[in-house]
This record gives structure tokens, sequence and C-alpha cells, in this order.
């Protein structure tokens, strides 16, 4: 049998960890969710969120990963057979979103080299749009634009070449000199935001608490959302990297770790943003209010006219900015692209340069299609409706199907006790059981209200105004299709020995 990978040090599994859950959200997406969401009060649900939710959920998908030593599929399969498909939905979530989040890491990429002669010049909405994506109208494809090609391709090239190296040699490597990297450069742009003029007033706009908000049920929601959609749970990461592990690791201590240092980067994201906000809003002579974003809007077209107003080094910071992008990206992108690595090699018995080559390949050639003319509306529609409906879906029915149907807590809770220093109680067993549950279901309903409602009403539009065809196959479609194929990815049959070694992880764990 074929010894598992696994971690060379302790600290390369945080770091990996840790790399995957701080990706371009927490740069573009934390700050202003908090601002919107009561400012500094908001850091209350947001801690609650972060303790009921984000890391027991970290420690459930940990210990599952070091209890059943496999892929996601793999652990599925271990924790009861019918519930294999589960774990082939999850890594179906994880290739789409693989296939055009590297498409965003190749715009930073090209950002970071026009940001020497600040090529976007004084419009930057109508360069992003016109002169570098070269965008056409949502269901139009169009022709491959050069400008995204070249550097998509470098993006894989980097990607997949990491993790033909393995766990050791390529995923912990990367990530021991992406993460301190990304820090030190975001770093120094948190501490020349700070003293740019205007920033005081930026970061008091993000601190000043409004504890009005506080008793706002969707501010709660907003919380347990964004500390969802950033650490990387519920979509196979965590339950692949957790699977390196040795045999002796505690649990409950890296989830710690992992969590707070995701929220402590995503505080100093915060500081950041809304320092270089706080100046865009002085140099305009208006509220900061009227210059907050997020997403690529923030990062490709606020970002660059901050930019061109900077008193000095324009160019540099420009460089540092997107450079810090392309870093969050990457070591994201290693982590979710090596959710289907692991889950080929494990139900195909194949070797890992094969199961990159392929799924990674595969991956590689989908993605094309985000870097054409229509690219960047697809991309915004399969990004919301696979985030929806794939990961938040996924996270409720993970911990529905854990601690209600298979009651599986208890032993989970036993495997981590056994081997962490932290131990795991009521507050665990209550925020998996109980809570998670609840506000992930209450999510859930609000967004199949919204958007099944948007179908039928004609004044309230689709998401983003898209028409009706596209949002059913570019949106409704990528969802419902990653769920389809992840059954079917079930039925297939497990190449041996793997179902003759059903019960040799007993012996590893």
């Amino acid at each position: 049998m074929e010894t598992r990978s696994q971690w060379g040090t302790r600290a390369g599994f945080i770091f990996a960890a840790v790399g995957s859950a701080i990706g371009l959200g927490n740069i573009w997406r934390f700050p202003a969710v908090a601002y919107e969401n009561g400012g500094g009060a908001f850091l209350i649900p947001y801690l609650f969120a972060l303790l009921t939710a984000g890391i027991p959920i970290l420690i459930l998908e940990f210990t599952m990963g070091h209890k059943y030593r496999g892929s996601a599929p793999l652990t599925y399969r271990r924790m009861n057979k019918k519930t294999e498909g589960i774990g082939w939905w999850a890594v179906l979530v994880a290739f789409v979103i693989s296939t055009y989040y590297s498409v965003i890491i190749a715009w930073a990429m090209s950002y970071s080299v026009f940001s020497f002669n600040l090529n976007w010049g004084d419009d930057t909405e109508g360069f992003l749009f016109g002169d570098y994506l070269q965008a056409s109208d949502a269901g139009e494809i169009g022709s491959l634009v050069p400008g995204v090609l070249i550097p998509l391709i470098l993006v894989w090239v980097v990607t997949l070449g990491i993790l033909f190296k393995g766990v050791k040699k390529g995923i912990e490597i990367a990530n021991r000199i992406f993460i301190p990297a990304l820090v030190v450069i975001f770093l120094i742009i948190v501490i020349r935001a700070i003293t740019l003029p205007g920033a005081m007033e930026g970061l008091e706009a993000f601190f000043t608490p409004d504890f009005s908000k506080i008793l706002d049920p969707d501010v709660w929601v907003a919380a347990y959302g964004q500390i969802f959609f950033s650490l990387s749970i519920a979509f196979a990461i965590m339950i692949t990297y957790s699977s390196y592990l040795p045999k002796k690791s505690d649990l409950t201590n890296n989830a710690f770790i992992t969590g707070f240092g995701n929220s402590s980067f995503e505080i100093l994201a915060g500081i950041g943003v809304f320092g270089i906000l706080g100046f865009m809003a002085a140099q305009q002579g208006v509220p900061v209010s009227e210059v907050v974003s997020s997403g690529v809007g923030l990062a490709f077209v606020v970002f660059p006219q901050i930019i061109n107003q900077f008193p000095g080094l324009n160019e540099l910071f420009g460089f540092l900015f997107f450079a810090s992008l392309v870093l969050a990206g990457l070591t994201s992108l290693m982590s979710i692209t090596e959710t289907y690595v692991a889950g080929l090699v494990d139900k195909f018995k194949i070797s890992r340069a094969k199961a990159v080559a392929f799924g990674g390949g595969l991956a590689a050639i989908i993605s094309l299609l985000f870097a054409t003319q229509g690219g960047i509306n697809f991309l915004d529609a399969a990004d919301y409706f696979i985030n929806q409906f794939g990961v938040a879906l996924l996270g409720l029915v993970e911990v529905i199907l854990i601690a209600w149907i298979l009651r599986e807590v208890k032993n989970l809770k036993d495997h981590a006790n056994e081997i962490s220093d932290i131990k795991l109680g009521a507050w665990w067993t209550v925020s998996l059981s109980v809570i998670t549950p609840i506000v992930l279901g209450f999510m859930m309903y609000q967004l199949l209200m919204q958007n099944i409602l948007k179908q039928f009403e004609t004044d309230t539009g689709n998401y983003s105004n898209y028409p009706d065809a596209f949002i059913l196959w570019g949106g409704w479609a990528v969802a419902i299709g990653a769920l389809v194929v992840g059954i079917l990815m079930a039925f297939t049959k497990w190449k041996k020995p793997s179902v003759d070694e059903e019960d040799s992880y007993k012996k590893e764990a």
C-alpha cells in the first residue's frame, strides 16, 4: 500500500491552512462588509460567528480528514458509504471555483505589470472593461483576450508545477514562501496607507461602532456569511489538507491558529483598505461613504484611481498591492485544486502526476471561457451561484448530516480530544448541532427566496439584472451541475486496491 503524503512540519500545515483561508475575499470583501454592518460594532457578531461556526467547522473538518485519512470523497465514504456523494459534490464545487478564481489572479498579475507605467490611465473603469477585458454583453462568449490568456497560462503553470512536486516539497514550501511574503507586503501597504492625508478619517469610518445595527438579524447573517466564505470551509479543502497530518497532531489548536490568523489578516486588510479610501475621499472632498466599494470594482477600478493620486511612489505601491492579490490568490488556488487532485488519486489509484495533469489540465482548459470577451459576465454569475448554492448549502448539509443524521459528533469529538491540548466540550457540540444549522438554514432560506422570486417578479430583476436565460444556464446550471456530477462520481467504481484498503486508515490513524 502506498503511504499517504504528509506535511513535513506542523508549521507547514498551518501555513498551508492559513494560506488557503487568506484569499482575495479577505482584501476586497471583509472591509466593505464590516463597514456596511456597523463598523467597529460588526466585530462583535463577527467574533461570535468565528467562535460558534468558523472554528467549530474547522475543527470538524480537521478531525474528519485526520481520522478517516482521505480526500473529501474517501473521508465521507469511510464515515458512511452512502455519503460519498457529498464529498464529490464538495470537490466539484472546488473544481468550478478554481476555473474562474485562476482568471482573477491572472488579472492581478496583469495589473501588477500595468502598475509600472500606470497603464490604466485616468478612466480606470473604462480601461478594465474596455481596453483590458474587452467585455461583451452577457451571454456572448466572443474571442479570447490575449491580455488575460497569457497571465492565465502562467497562473496554471505555477499552480500545477507546485502541485506536481507534492504536499511536502510543493505545497508546503510554496506556502512557507508566499505567506510571509504576503504579510510583509501588506504590512508595507498598511504602513503607507495610514500615513496618507485623510487616512484617519477612513479608519474612523471603518472602526466607529454603530451599535444600533447589532439588533439587526441581517448583520448577524452577514457576519456568519463572511466567516463562512473566508475560512475555506465546507468545500473539501480542510478535509484534504488535514488528511496529510501525522498521527499525533493538535487538531483544535491548529484550528484556533488558522481561524484567528485568517481574521487577523482580514482586520489588517480593513485598516489598509480604509486608510486608502480615506485618502481618496479627502482628495475628492467627499465623505468616505461615497467611495466605499468591494469586490472586482474595489481592486481593479477604485484602487488604480487611488494609486494615480498618490503623492509619490505610485508605481511601487501599485505593484505591491496587486502582488499581494496574486500571492493571496495563488495560496488559495493551490488548496482548491488539491481537493480534486487528491480525490482522483484516491478513487482511481492513479499517480499524483496524472491526477494533476488530468484534473488541473481540465480546469485550466475550462478556465479559458472566463478569459474571453464575455468572461467577466460568466465569472460573475458562476461565482455568485456556486458560492451561495454550493459552498453555503454544502455547509448546511455537512453539519446536519454529521450532527443530526449520522450522529458522528461524539466520535469526532473523542478523536480530537485524544490528541489535542484544547479539549472540546458542550461549546463545540452546541455550535455544530444547533447554532450553525439554524444560522445557515436561515441564510439559505433568504437566498432561495431572493433568487427564486426574482425569476417570477419582473420588477425585481435577476442577480445583477442579467437576462433570465443567462442566469438559468450561467448561474443555476453551474450550481446544480456541480451537485449532479458529484452524485454521478459517487456511482463510479473504486479502483482496487482502494476498496481492499477500506479499513487501512484505521491502522494509520
